[in-house]
């Protein structure tokens, strides 16, 4: 397995436990965890919120992306 996905992996591991951390976080909203969220819950945010949503997605498909290509090369 090549050393640079390898860091590419890790690089995008610990960016996106970064992004997730700095979103807020909104009581009574645990539900999204298991599946309860809907596209109306976006509607709300705004600003920082957007941006972050963006990031993280944009970091976990890299993610998903890189772990793919790890799986591949093995």
């Amino acid at each position: 397995m090549p050393t640079w996905l390898m860091l590419i992996q890790i690089a995008t591991s610990i960016a996106l436990i970064g992004v997730v951390l700095f979103q807020s976080r909104k009581a009574g909203q645990g539900g999204g965890i298991f599946g309860g969220g809907t596209f109306a819950d976006h509607r709300g945010r705004k600003g920082k919120e957007v941006l972050l949503l963006k990031i993280t997605t944009a970091i976990a498909v890299l993610f998903m992306f890189s772990s793919i290509m790890i799986s591949i090369y093995r």
